[in-house]
């Protein structure tokens, strides 16, 4: 397991040139925004407006503060905030957020169709617990809070990354801990 600390992310510009995006990690490494297999990024959105069009990828946005309404596709618009769920929905249709009541946070995940599927989680603790991960890659990011996770002190918008299947951990929160939890599988 590895720690990916915020303070090393690199902000990059959004596809569309409206905003900056701080990517996490990206499959194969430093891939461009044309050749990555799975992206994961947090976002400061301080303007409504168009999202950038990805040809063959799926998404799943999760919003870490603030509120927007969403309209992805066809789909009937949503409302995102923190209390939402994590929304998918494909990077190829037309979508389009309006903020609600200013800037907005959120995190970001980005898979090939085809290639590659994930799925996203949003947990929440308070106390000691033991969570298993499951096959595939997994990603733990820490939406807020901060706690120990198998004995290393993490902080919010800090991501663990675990790529060798299945395996237990320990989190024993600091403070009330948000994580979402992202798995990635070959498909």
């Amino acid at each position: 397991m590895r720690i990916i600390r915020h303070a090393d992310c690199r902000p990059m510009p959004w596809k569309n040139g409206g905003g900056v995006t701080t990517e996490i990690m990206a499959w194969p490494p430093a891939a461009g925004l044309d050749a990555f297999d799975w992206r994961i990024s947090m976002a400061q959105v301080a303007s409504g407006g168009p999202f950038s069009v990805f040809a063959g990828i799926d998404r799943t946005l999760t919003v870490l503060a603030g509120t927007m309404r969403l309209a992805a596709g066809d789909a009937e618009p949503v409302a995102l905030s923190p209390l939402s769920q994590p929304y998918a929905f494909p990077g190829d249709v037309d979508t389009e957020a309006r903020l609600i009541d200013g800037p907005v946070l959120d995190f970001n995940v980005m898979t090939r169709r085809g290639r590659v599927s994930h799925a996203v989680e949003r947990l929440s603790f308070s106390e000691p617990t033991e969570i298993v991960l499951g096959e595939g890659i997994s990603l733990i990011f820490v939406a807020s809070g901060a706690a120990r996770m198998d004995g290393e002190a993490v902080a919010a918008f800090d991501t663990l990354y675990q790529d060798d299947g299945t395996a237990r951990l320990k989190i024993e929160p600091t403070a009330p801990l948000s994580l979402l939890l992202v798995t990635i599988r070959l498909t």
